[in-house]
Protein backbone atom coordinates (compact mmCIF):
# COMPACT_ATOMS: atom_id res chain seq x y z
CA UNK A 1 0.00 0.00 0.00
CA UNK A 2 1.12 3.71 -0.85
CA UNK A 3 1.36 6.21 1.63
CA UNK A 4 -1.38 7.83 -0.45
CA UNK A 5 -3.95 4.79 0.02
CA UNK A 6 -3.02 4.72 3.74
CA UNK A 7 -3.29 8.39 4.77
CA UNK A 8 -7.12 8.10 2.86
CA UNK A 9 -7.95 5.27 5.47
CA UNK A 10 -7.28 7.94 8.40
CA UNK A 11 -8.52 11.24 7.03
CA UNK A 12 -11.87 12.23 7.99
CA UNK A 13 -13.83 14.30 6.22
CA UNK A 14 -12.79 17.95 7.61
CA UNK A 15 -9.26 16.90 6.84
CA UNK A 16 -7.68 15.69 10.00
CA UNK A 17 -5.38 13.03 9.94
CA UNK A 18 -5.75 10.20 13.00
CA UNK A 19 -4.10 6.67 13.12
CA UNK A 20 -4.35 5.22 16.62
CA UNK A 21 -4.03 1.70 18.43
CA UNK A 22 -5.00 0.51 21.27
CA UNK A 23 -2.73 1.02 23.89
CA UNK A 24 -4.47 -1.27 26.40
CA UNK A 25 -5.66 -5.15 26.60
CA UNK A 26 -8.88 -5.54 25.03
CA UNK A 27 -11.32 -6.51 26.96
CA UNK A 28 -14.96 -7.27 24.70
CA UNK A 29 -18.54 -7.86 25.26
CA UNK A 30 -21.02 -8.74 22.96
CA UNK A 31 -24.17 -7.75 23.56
CA UNK A 32 -27.89 -9.07 21.17
CA UNK A 33 -26.35 -11.92 19.85
CA UNK A 34 -27.63 -15.97 19.51
CA UNK A 35 -25.26 -18.18 21.14
CA UNK A 36 -24.13 -19.92 18.44
CA UNK A 37 -23.23 -16.12 16.33
CA UNK A 38 -21.20 -14.91 20.09
CA UNK A 39 -18.79 -17.80 19.93
CA UNK A 40 -18.25 -17.40 16.22
CA UNK A 41 -17.61 -13.26 16.72
CA UNK A 42 -15.52 -14.14 20.10
CA UNK A 43 -12.87 -16.85 18.00
CA UNK A 44 -12.73 -13.64 15.53
CA UNK A 45 -11.55 -11.18 17.66
CA UNK A 46 -9.82 -13.45 19.69
CA UNK A 47 -7.74 -13.96 16.33
CA UNK A 48 -7.90 -10.38 15.01
CA UNK A 49 -5.80 -9.17 18.35
CA UNK A 50 -3.74 -11.85 18.22
CA UNK A 51 -2.37 -11.46 14.69
CA UNK A 52 -1.88 -7.63 15.72
CA UNK A 53 -0.02 -8.64 17.93
CA UNK A 54 -2.01 -7.24 20.96
CA UNK A 55 -3.03 -8.94 24.24
CA UNK A 56 -7.03 -9.16 25.58
CA UNK A 57 -8.29 -9.61 28.87
CA UNK A 58 -10.78 -10.44 30.54
CA UNK A 59 -11.74 -6.69 32.28
CA UNK A 60 -10.48 -3.65 32.06
CA UNK A 61 -10.14 -1.97 35.18
CA UNK A 62 -11.48 0.84 34.84
CA UNK A 63 -14.44 0.11 32.18
CA UNK A 64 -15.05 -3.44 33.41
CA UNK A 65 -15.36 -4.11 29.21
CA UNK A 66 -13.93 -1.40 26.55
CA UNK A 67 -14.63 -3.37 23.51
CA UNK A 68 -18.50 -3.25 23.41
CA UNK A 69 -20.46 -4.10 20.18
CA UNK A 70 -23.86 -3.92 20.50
CA UNK A 71 -26.54 -5.20 17.63
CA UNK A 72 -30.13 -5.07 17.28
CA UNK A 73 -32.79 -4.55 14.86
CA UNK A 74 -33.66 -1.44 14.87
CA UNK A 75 -32.31 2.03 16.16
CA UNK A 76 -34.66 3.23 19.02
CA UNK A 77 -33.45 -0.15 20.62
CA UNK A 78 -30.61 2.16 21.63
CA UNK A 79 -32.88 4.06 24.28
CA UNK A 80 -32.26 0.69 26.44
CA UNK A 81 -29.02 1.05 26.88
CA UNK A 82 -28.16 3.01 30.22
CA UNK A 83 -26.48 5.86 30.31
CA UNK A 84 -26.04 5.61 26.34
CA UNK A 85 -25.29 9.36 26.41
CA UNK A 86 -22.17 9.34 29.45
CA UNK A 87 -20.73 6.01 27.42
CA UNK A 88 -20.65 7.65 23.56
CA UNK A 89 -20.27 11.53 24.79
CA UNK A 90 -23.17 12.11 21.96
CA UNK A 91 -26.55 13.27 22.57
CA UNK A 92 -29.17 11.84 20.80
CA UNK A 93 -27.63 8.97 19.25
CA UNK A 94 -30.40 7.49 18.27
CA UNK A 95 -32.01 10.23 16.39
CA UNK A 96 -28.93 10.68 14.86
CA UNK A 97 -28.46 7.23 13.47
CA UNK A 98 -32.35 6.76 12.43
CA UNK A 99 -32.43 10.05 10.94
CA UNK A 100 -29.20 9.07 9.11
CA UNK A 101 -30.54 5.54 7.77
CA UNK A 102 -27.40 4.27 9.38
CA UNK A 103 -26.13 0.81 9.36
CA UNK A 104 -23.49 1.12 11.75
CA UNK A 105 -21.63 3.50 14.21
CA UNK A 106 -18.24 3.44 15.97
CA UNK A 107 -17.19 5.46 18.97
CA UNK A 108 -14.09 5.72 20.11
CA UNK A 109 -12.05 6.77 23.25
CA UNK A 110 -8.90 7.79 24.01
CA UNK A 111 -5.99 7.72 26.88
CA UNK A 112 -4.03 10.63 27.60
CA UNK A 113 -1.43 9.34 24.76
CA UNK A 114 -4.26 9.23 22.59
CA UNK A 115 -4.00 5.48 21.88
CA UNK A 116 -7.55 3.86 21.84
CA UNK A 117 -8.83 3.11 25.60
CA UNK A 118 -13.14 2.11 24.56
CA UNK A 119 -14.32 1.38 21.28
CA UNK A 120 -18.45 1.57 21.35
CA UNK A 121 -19.59 -0.28 18.14
CA UNK A 122 -23.02 -0.30 17.21
CA UNK A 123 -24.81 -2.63 14.29
CA UNK A 124 -28.61 -2.18 13.05
CA UNK A 125 -29.03 -6.26 11.94
CA UNK A 126 -30.95 -5.02 8.74
CA UNK A 127 -30.92 -4.04 5.35
CA UNK A 128 -27.49 -4.59 3.82
CA UNK A 129 -26.05 -6.39 6.76
CA UNK A 130 -29.24 -8.78 7.88
CA UNK A 131 -27.59 -10.76 4.63
CA UNK A 132 -24.05 -10.79 6.18
CA UNK A 133 -22.26 -14.05 7.54
CA UNK A 134 -21.46 -14.22 10.87
CA UNK A 135 -17.66 -14.79 10.57
CA UNK A 136 -17.44 -12.21 7.86
CA UNK A 137 -19.16 -9.72 9.33
CA UNK A 138 -17.20 -10.49 12.56
CA UNK A 139 -14.07 -10.28 10.81
CA UNK A 140 -14.75 -6.66 9.38
CA UNK A 141 -16.21 -5.02 12.58
CA UNK A 142 -12.55 -6.54 14.83
CA UNK A 143 -10.77 -4.50 11.81
CA UNK A 144 -12.78 -1.68 12.19
CA UNK A 145 -12.03 -1.62 15.65
CA UNK A 146 -8.26 -2.36 15.77
CA UNK A 147 -7.41 1.22 14.27
CA UNK A 148 -9.21 4.53 13.95
CA UNK A 149 -10.06 4.51 10.32
CA UNK A 150 -12.09 7.24 9.33
CA UNK A 151 -14.08 4.83 6.68
CA UNK A 152 -15.52 1.69 6.38
CA UNK A 153 -12.89 -0.94 5.19
CA UNK A 154 -13.57 -4.18 3.53
CA UNK A 155 -11.26 -6.70 5.27
CA UNK A 156 -8.09 -7.45 2.86
CA UNK A 157 -4.52 -9.33 3.24
CA UNK A 158 -3.06 -5.34 2.77
CA UNK A 159 -4.85 -3.97 5.48
CA UNK A 160 -4.38 -6.95 7.77
CA UNK A 161 -0.65 -6.44 7.41
CA UNK A 162 -1.33 -2.95 7.79
CA UNK A 163 -3.00 -3.40 11.80
CA UNK A 164 -0.08 -5.81 12.34
CA UNK A 165 2.78 -2.79 11.15
CA UNK A 166 0.84 -0.08 13.39
CA UNK A 167 0.92 -1.98 16.30
CA UNK A 168 4.56 -2.66 15.92
CA UNK A 169 6.14 -1.11 19.43
CA UNK A 170 8.63 1.20 17.70
CA UNK A 171 5.93 2.88 16.58
CA UNK A 172 3.82 5.69 18.55
CA UNK A 173 0.57 4.57 19.57
CA UNK A 174 -1.06 7.65 17.70
CA UNK A 175 -0.68 10.33 15.43
CA UNK A 176 -2.49 13.08 13.94
CA UNK A 177 0.10 14.04 10.97
CA UNK A 178 -0.58 12.68 7.78
CA UNK A 179 3.11 11.90 7.16
CA UNK A 180 2.43 9.45 9.39
CA UNK A 181 1.54 7.27 6.68
CA UNK A 182 5.30 7.57 4.80
CA UNK A 183 6.42 5.54 8.05
CA UNK A 184 3.51 3.08 7.87
CA UNK A 185 4.25 2.57 4.03
CA UNK A 186 7.81 1.92 4.63
CA UNK A 187 6.97 -0.58 7.64
CA UNK A 188 4.75 -2.61 5.34
CA UNK A 189 7.79 -2.71 2.65
CA UNK A 190 10.07 -3.47 5.46
CA UNK A 191 7.93 -6.51 6.41
CA UNK A 192 7.10 -7.70 2.31
CA UNK A 193 10.77 -8.00 2.38
CA UNK A 194 11.97 -9.88 5.70
CA UNK A 195 8.48 -11.21 7.05
CA UNK A 196 6.55 -9.73 9.56
CA UNK A 197 7.08 -8.26 12.42
CA UNK A 198 8.78 -10.31 15.83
Amino acid sequence: MSSDQIAALFTRPDGSFLCARWGRPVAPVIFGLADETLDIFRSVIRAGFAHAGHPMAETDPEMGSNLMLFFMRDWDELAGIPDLEQLTGIQGLPERLRDSQADQYRVFRFDDNGAIRACLGFVRMTGALSQAHPAQLAEALTMRSTLTFARDITPTPDLAALIRVAYDPILPPAATDASYALRLSARLAQTAKTGPVQ
